[in-house]
């Protein structure tokens, strides 16, 4: 008994010392058995075959809005100098000197810490959800146009540049910054595709708020209409340092999007003319029309024709692949063909179902 026990621990000791070697052959224990070492193994997770997927333009756009504030304070703490900010800063002058790339580059500066942190939040929550419909080159496009659209719109409640009374006056010349337009079309964006899906917001950062995503746009819209009104065209001095005419210009750019691009190129894959422009949660409903059953029908063999199972069964495999391209590319890389399928797999997938 003592024999086999120790033999038992010869046999362990030499596995973990001789493994090495490639193989471990001790006498009386049968043939040698390949052993390798932890370094030699193969881990596929941790390997070239991993998945990466490349990062997304969502991560890309909030690290440009970080790196930008963080060289606008370092131009502004360290070499106390406002050049950086007065190169990228949109503003009357930068617009009449035709420094076109102010009408985007305005939106990587801010005006603090917490300016950044609220547009960064605000497009961080939005831009996830919106950017999987929208597919990496769409929503660039649209954020880009969004920022354009906010300063075109604050350029004109702004173009006038004041005037000094006196000769020795100093001009104070307003200039706009932030990334707030990008916000506002990314929300009004969410709204329009997932009007009724209730969300949670922090009021103040604080106070939890369950609303869904039509009425926190409608009330974003309200209060940037209010602003405009009463605050920023009058010129109060007494008003709040918001851009409401910025973010208006966003929210025209989403709207623009969503009911000229987006709607159209679903609701209507082959360019018929659609029922209007007002998204659904909009429009007044109308109660489907009847639809007569047919008084003839025609029998066809089945070696001619598929069955009703397993023509469902195609379709389905077919939407299965075109929903894993949506996942994977987004919306926008669909093909017209591949809309058709989803429009009509719709009923037919229904249909197949409801069968008995």
């Amino acid at each position: 008994m003592a024999m086999g026990v120790r033999i038992c621990e010869v046999w362990l000791f030499a596995r973990l010392t001789l493994g090495a070697v490639g193989g471990v052959n001790v006498a009386g224990l049968g043939a040698a058995r390949p052993c390798t070492m932890f370094s030699e193994r193969r881990y596929d997770r941790f390997t070239n075959d991993y998945d990466r997927r490349p990062t997304s333009a969502l991560v890309w756009l909030l690290c440009a809005l970080v790196a930008g504030f963080v060289i606008q304070m370092v131009f502004e703490r360290l070499f106390l100098s406002s050049f950086f900010a007065n190169a990228a800063a949109f503003s009357p002058v930068a617009a009449r000197g035709l420094r076109v790339w102010t009408f985007v580059s305005y939106a990587f500066l801010h005006a603090g810490a917490l300016h950044l942190l609220v547009n960064s939040l605000m497009i961080y929550f939005m831009g996830r959800e919106v950017l999987p419909l929208l597919g990496n080159r769409r929503f660039v496009t649209v954020a880009l146009a969004a920022a354009a659209g906010g300063a075109l719109l604050w350029f004109a409640v702004h173009h006038n540049i004041p005037t000094p009374k006196n000769p020795g006056d100093v001009v104070v010349v307003p200039q706009l910054v932030g990334a707030s337009a990008i916000s506002l079309a990314l929300l009004i964006l969410f709204a329009c595709f997932n009007p009724n899906s209730p969300i949670t917001v922090l009021l103040f950062f604080v106070i939890p708020v369950t609303i869904r995503p039509k009425y926190l746009a409608a009330i974003a819209i309200a209060f940037d209409l209010g602003g405009l009104v009463f605050y920023e065209l009058p010129a109060r001095q007494d008003a709040l340092p918001i851009a409401h005419s910025a973010h208006l210009g966003g929210v025209l750019v989403a709207f623009g999007y969503y009911f000229l691009v987006h709607r159209r190129e679903w609701r209507n894959p082959d360019g018929v003319a659609g029922s209007g422009l007002l998204p659904e949660w909009l429009r007044l409903r109308k109660k489907p029309a009847a639809i007569a059953s047919p008084k003839y029908k025609v029998n066809m063999s089945s070696s001619t024709t598929a069955t009703p199972a397993s023509a469902a069964e195609k379709i389905r495999v077919e939407v299965d692949r075109i929903l894993d391209k949506i996942n994977n590319q987004g919306f926008a890389s669909l093909t017209e063909e591949e809309k058709r399928t989803l429009d009509s797999a719709k009923d037919v997938l229904g249909g197949a179902q409801s069968a008995p």
